[in-house]
């Protein structure tokens, strides 16, 4: 089929458009069920595992990874890979920490902060989240639009893709929410799976073989570990940084939260998240075999080696390949950017307007906040898109970010004695410290190896010396982390109910005032007795609890997690030499 419009053959657009009628549809059709902002959040909790698996892998998967990942890689080999595989020893956590989010029962990471360390540490993490999935939008719009401009021959401008996939997604996401982004979800993840490697056959028939490859590159592009950027260092700083903050990215609250049960968010998360360190290997080798091709990228800029991925789309695919990558990028900003803008929303609706602006309305009034607030989040994430100078400075912006708030996050599961005054100082002086040494021109893993270690050491300090916080608050976030999904019977026993997990509304904050009932903190002896004993929250007690019949459930996945993660370095290592 002959024929172009706006640098794309008449056959790479019927593709697209067959892609983008289908997924609407499917936004169209979730609507009908979406009743209230519980259903618009989170799912209504009653997602099963391959929808859980579908969410965590479209949330996490997006097209600004693989751009990262195949710039860098172009430039300086395999190791281009830990822009990704930074988390990659991160994900056995996975395992452990999801049951936390679904016991705890809260809607968004706010709401935790708020019922652990006050008012206060909730409205900040709703401004630090709201950054956050603004900044993640940016970058995903930013790494999607120059992408597609390298396609087109810059006829679509990456202002222009920018604006176009905003409008698409922000009408999609405000239909179905959650629901309409798992849906889809199972749909892209095939798409975006299958077209990581999709460059890989046809870069290696235009340079002629792996041999071609071998000759036009050095032997230390196959390796895991670079002389420069990717150091050992780097790659050590990047893990420990990644695992702090990755708990505290506001989108993994819905993640976990939705699934009907504790084994459906940990299998969803988990392995929906090992899903896409197996297509990130397959953008590292893309990267590789694309300097061959473009070998005036291995010397670009950090802005301009990110063309790559979209000059090698141009270059290698065939006509309806081009826009059915297109497409899959597409599937890949809907997927990620629509469960952002609607945790966004979630945030700025429960954890800021419910809050402090009107707590006394219907359910049907949040929801139309909760649609309308998200082209907000959108709107930002689209300024910051236009003017970020690349994808990677975008992405070092995020792991830091979450880094401030995942210190107190981890203190406030295992450590009673962990107070908001702590989490503040700790918050306070990472941002002080990781803003001032990059104004000084730190490198990354320089600016991480001293904020971590001063913001735990701060964290622990101003806990121990000031007030703790108040018996109740502790006894009843301890007595929700006791209680595994199903047991809510002991919950209602103890005086803790549902209610007391919503914003309250005027009447209800002076009632609070007023009831002085105690609540009594409920053991984990039942879960520990079934197995489902959570080691991180008794982290400091596992001398006296330890076995395996405690923490079977936690263990047996645990383990399995860790196999996953040799051997994708392994096969990493294998590839290397055979390829």
């Amino acid at each position: 089929m002959e024929g172009s419009f706006l640098g794309l053959n008449i056959l790479d657009w019927i593709v697209i458009s067959g892609y983008i009628i289908l997924i609407t549809a499917i936004g169209l059709w979730a609507n009908r069920s979406v009743k209230s902002t519980g259903d618009y959040f989170m799912g209504g909790r009653r997602f099963g595992k391959l929808l859980m698996i579908a969410q965590a892998f479209g949330a996490g998967t997006r097209t600004d990874q693989a751009v990262a990942v195949i710039g860098a890689s172009s430039q300086i080999g395999l190791a281009g890979i830990w822009y990704q595989w930074l988390y990659l020893f991160s994900t056995p956590f996975f395992w452990l920490i999801a049951p936390i989010y679904r016991r705890l029962r809260y809607i968004t990471i706010g709401d935790f902060f708020e019922q652990r360390y006050g008012t206060g540490m909730g409205a900040a993490y709703a401004f630090v989240g709201l950054l956050w999935f603004a900044v993640n939008i940016g970058v995903i719009l930013k790494g999607t639009g120059v992408t597609i401009e390298a396609i087109t021959g810059g006829i679509i401008s990456t202002e222009a893709a920018v604006i176009g996939m905003m409008l698409f997604f922000v009408i999609y996401g405000a239909l179905g929410g959650l629901v309409a982004a798992a849906k889809t979800q199972l749909i892209q993840g095939f798409f975006i799976l299958l077209l990581s490697f999709l460059i890989i056959p046809f870069a290696l028939n235009y340079v002629g073989g792996i041999q071609a490859v071998h000759e036009a590159l050095p032997d230390d592009w196959f390796n895991l570990i670079a002389n420069e950027e990717v150091t050992l260092f780097f790659i050590i700083m990047a893990v420990l940084n990644g695992l702090i903050g990755v708990v505290v990215q506001p989108h993994h609250m819905a993640i976990n939260g939705s699934g009907k049960t504790e084994i459906s968010c940990r299998s969803g998360w988990t392995y929906g998240i090992f899903i896409k360190r197996f297509a990130t290997l397959g953008w590292a080798f893309s990267g590789i075999f694309i300097a061959v091709v473009f070998p005036q990228i291995i010397n670009a800029d950090s802005s301009e080696r990110e063309l790559a991925f979209g000059l090698a789309i141009v270059e290698l695919l065939p006509k309806g390949f081009v826009g059915l990558m297109i497409a899959a990028m597409v599937a890949a900003v809907v997927s990620a950017c629509n469960n952002f803008m609607v945790n966004g929303s979630a945030l700025f609706t429960r954890n800021f307007y419910r809050r402090f602006l009107n707590s006394d309305a219907n359910e049907k009034h949040y929801l139309s906040v909760a649609r309308l607030s998200s082209f907000f989040v959108v709107a930002a994430g689209v300024v910051i898109a236009l003017y970020i100078p690349s994808v990677v400075d975008g992405l070092l912006l995020i792991w830091k970010i979450m880094a401030f708030l995942g210190i107190a996050f981890w203190m406030a599961i295992f450590w009673k004695k962990a107070n908001r005054y702590g989490a503040w100082s700790s918050m306070i002086i990472t941002a002080i410290l990781a803003f001032t040494t990059g104004a000084m021109g730190w490198s990354f893993p320089e600016q991480v190896a001293l904020y971590l270690p001063i913001g735990f050491a701060t964290m622990i300090t101003v806990s121990y010396f000031t007030k703790p916080e108040d018996a109740k608050i502790i006894n009843r976030f301890y007595s929700l982390l006791n209680t595994p999904v199903g047991q809510e019977e002991r919950l209602e026993d103890a005086g803790i109910s549902a209610a007391d997990f919503e914003i309250p509304n005027s009447d209800q904050r002076q009632k609070e005032k007023e009831d002085r009932t105690f609540i009594p903190l409920l053991d984990n002896k039942e879960a520990l007795k079934t197995g489902e004993g959570l080691m991180l929250v008794d982290l400091l007690t596992l001398k006296k609890t330890f076995s395996f019949k405690n923490y079977k459930v936690d263990l047996k996945g645990f383990g399995i997690s860790w196999a996953i993660v040799v051997g994708y370095l392994l096969l990493a290592w294998f590839l290397s030499r055979v390829v």
